[in-house]
């Protein structure tokens, strides 16, 4: 199990890939963004996106699960307070292939709760390859993570 010391500031994890599904961006707008560029291939085209653009949000999901499935899932996770940034630098489309990574900022241990470390992690997402320039989602945020050194009460 991962817990708050393996998280040390400079680690990087590669959380995998994922293909975005046409389908599955669609509803994802239908329901919680239902702006036109991300519901009508004309009016996407007819968009600064120049095509059918996923919500940025939906972006977002996508590294959630990666994340939850590659490194939450194998911690002891304790969710989060929040983060200070997030942004979709280029759009996303169906069947982009996209690779997640995440670096680990900072690491410190609570004062007021010793079994719990505070972790702020950098958040990315590239398109078409791991090394690839080209970033579609950009996020920093803290992770709290239980301490093996120091148990739960």
């Amino acid at each position: 199990m991962i817990a708050f010391e393996d998280l040390t500031p400079g680690r990087v994890f590669e959380l995998g890939s994922v293909t975005v599904d046409r389908d599955e961006m669609i509803a994802f707008a239908r329901r919680f963004d239902p702006q036109p560029f991300h519901l009508d291939e004309e009016a996407g085209q007819a968009s600064v996106f120049g095509g059918l653009a996923a919500s940025g949000w939906f972006t977002a999901g996508l590294w959630m699960r990666l994340y939850i499935d590659e490194l939450v899932s194998k911690a002891d996770g304790l969710g989060s307070p929040g983060g200070d940034e997030i942004a979709w630098p280029a759009p996303v489309f169906a069947g982009d292939h996209l690779f997640a990574s995440m670096e680990i900022v900072a690491a410190r241990r609570s004062s007021s709760k010793p079994w719990m470390g505070l972790v702020t992690l950098r958040a990315w997402m590239r398109r078409g390859a791991a090394d690839s320039d080209d970033v579609v989602y950009r996020a920093r945020f803290t992770g709290m993570f239980g301490s093996r050194e120091h148990p739960r009460p």
